[in-house]
């Protein structure tokens, strides 16, 4: 019966790994201090239901291509973007036009990363926090932290049990002894399905009355590939395969070179 104390620190690690992760799903449903609940989603900016949607780098995402789409910037699906007209409407455009070299024109992933990083960014959060609308960084890192425990836990299951199955059993089948670490396995597993199916339809940047106004307004919006659905859904509501391609070099960390140009 050695293996029973292999079952009892797969279980232990379980139990600890998803008490934390529901400790941080607990803490991120808290309602934030704040006016959330007089903040009509009729009010949010494109910014605001970027940053809510998708953080920092959907707001990038954004500017760029408001910017493109009034011909005052040029994305190439090489990667690289130029300057049309040089005067910036709001502060997270002129944070993309002071990231331009003297010739102007810009590697894409240096334009999202110098947006996504301003000042202009960090008030918008600071805004979406203060309504009760965003979910602070330490919400956010709780539940990363949560989920890279159950899956640490998932792997030391596994490893587990492979070290029970190493040990030969006294009067107990290997299949017994599966079924057993399989019941830990399931907890995990389920654990982190049901994180990610929340994270997949539902944004980890925004609290549980963001996220309600992001529905409200992706059940609103306009068409497919307006704004409103960019900003809400992301790049993939882009038509043009250009586009996603200049905007897909930020995204796979490629800096193009001159010569794509």
């Amino acid at each position: 019966m050695f293996w029973v104390l292999f079952l009892l620190a797969a279980w232990a690690g379980v139990l600890v790994s998803c008490a934390r992760l529901l400790r941080a799903a607990t803490r991120a449903a808290e309602p934030a201090p704040g006016s959330a609940s007089s903040h009509h989603h009729a009010e949010l900016s494109l910014y605001e239901a970027a940053y809510l949607a998708g953080g920092p780098m959907r707001v990038a995402d954004l500017t760029l291509l408001s910017m493109q789409r009034e011909r005052r910037l040029l994305l190439a699906h090489t990667g690289w973007a130029t300057i049309v007209d040089p005067i910036g409407r709001d502060p997270h455009e002129r944070s993309v036009l002071g990231a331009f070299g003297p010739d102007g024109q810009s590697p894409v992933p240096a334009l999202r990363y110098t947006v996504a990083e301003d000042d202009a960014v960090r008030d918008l959060a600071d805004r979406l926090g203060e309504a009760g609308l965003a979910l602070s960084e330490g919400v956010r890192d709780g539940i990363d932290e949560g989920i890279r425990a159950v899956q640490g836990a998932t792997l030391l299951v596994l490893a587990m049990a492979a070290a029970s199955l190493a040990v030969p059993p006294e009067e107990t089948s290997a299949t017994i002894v599966l079924v057993w670490f399989l019941l830990p396995l399931i907890l995990s597993l389920s654990c982190l399905g049901i994180a990610r199916f929340d994270g997949h339809l539902h944004s980890s940047w925004a609290s549980p009355a963001g996220q309600r106004l992001l529905i409200a307004l992706d059940e609103e919006g306009g068409e497919e590939e307006s704004l409103t659905a960019v900003a809400v859904r992301g790049v993939r509501a882009v038509g043009d395969p250009g586009l996603r391609a200049a905007l897909g070099y930020g995204n796979r960390g490629r800096i193009p070179g001159q010569r794509d140009q």
